[in-house]
Formats: C-alpha cells, structure tokens, sequence
C-alpha cells in the first residue's frame, strides 16, 4: 500500500512538471507571438507613412504651381546618389520653388537603439533644419533611369538626363526579440514625375 501511494507521488509530480513545461512554452510563445504581430504593425505603419511621403513628393519633382519658375524640369533635379536626391519642387503648392533635399542619416544618429543598422531618412525642405520622417529605414537606395529606360551609371554626372527612377526601402523595428528584427519592405520601379517627362 506504501509504495503504491509514492508511486501516485511520484507520478503526479511528473505530470505536473509536464503541465507547467507546457504553460511555460505556451507562455513564452504567446509572448512571443504577441511582440512580433506588434512589431509587425508598427514597421508596416511606419513604411506606409513613408511611401505615402515619398510618392507625393518625388511625383511632383520639377512641379510649381507658376510653371514659368521651372520652365526646364530637365533642370529640376540638381543631385542625385545611390542614397540620396535634391530636386526642385512648390512643397506647399503656393508658386514658390523650394529645394527638397532627401538623404540616408548615419547609424551613428541613433546611438541608443539596440538595432546597430538603423537609421533616420531626412527631408530637407531649403535651408530649413532637416526633419527626419521615420528612423528604422536601414536601406533606402535609388537606381536612376534614361529618357530610353536605360540604367544612369554613378556618379550622375548631368541629373537632368533622369527619366525615371526605383526606390527601395527597407524599415526594421529597433528593437528585436530573440535576435530577430521585424522588417518591411518596399520598391516602386520606374517612379517616373510628369514633368520628367516634358522634355
């Protein structure tokens, strides 16, 4: 009858050290299900935001409410890189030409985020400070294109032979779980201005 009762003990012991395994994984995974799903949302909002930021502003590239201050769009585009772009554009739609300036910040502009590849995309309207639309952008890379969709090799020496362009950009959260960085990405090929096209 004695052994029979530490063998019951001994048993439930076991099938409750298998209960509380079960609850601790369940635990673990629900938590982690839950900050990836939340990261998630939070990458896709911030991507969002920025391809709705971009894509109004690059399709307006040589664009100003009184034409007669950019007759040449060939001239609006004043410098372009693999991760950066000047152009002139009416930012506010009120007839004066204003230079918008967009580039990839340093990694070292976030020094106190865990993620060591993010980084702050700037516009810069004129002269203004530069405002950065988003951090976490850890690529934000342009290809340039021809009248004839040809490739523009760098460095572009004549901006005003850019038809067209693509634009990749790829945002990570900034902090990770389990080593891993949530992440979104986008690409719009061959982003092409109306007034790029007015030649």
């Amino acid at each position: 009858m004695g052994s029979t009762t530490i063998l019951d003990i001994i048993g439930s012991i076991i099938i409750g050290g298998f209960i509380l395994l079960i609850l601790y994984r369940t635990n673990a995974s629900a938590t982690e299900n839950t900050y990836n799903n939340g990261s998630d949302l939070i990458v896709q909002e911030d991507i969002t935001t920025i391809v709705e930021i971009l894509e109004n502003d690059f399709r307006k590239i040589g664009y100003c409410e009184d034409w007669t201050k950019i007759p040449d769009p060939t001239k609006s585009i004043i410098y372009a890189d693999t991760s950066s772009i000047k152009f002139l554009t009416d930012t506010q739609n009120d007839g004066t030409v204003d230079t918008l300036y967009y580039y990839l910040g340093p990694t070292s502009d976030l020094p106190n985020t865990p993620n060591p590849n993010d980084r702050i995309l700037y516009r810069q309207v004129d002269n203004n400070p530069p405002q950065g639309i988003s951090l976490g952008v850890t690529e934000f890379n342009m290809l340039y294109f021809g009248a004839l969709g040809d490739t523009l090799s760098f460095p572009i020496a004549t901006p005003g032979a850019i038809a067209s362009m693509q634009i990749t950009i790829r945002v990570e959260n900034s902090a990770a779980y389990n080593n891993k960085y949530e992440d979104a990405f986008w690409r719009q090929i061959r982003l092409a201005a109306r007034n790029l096209r007015n030649r």
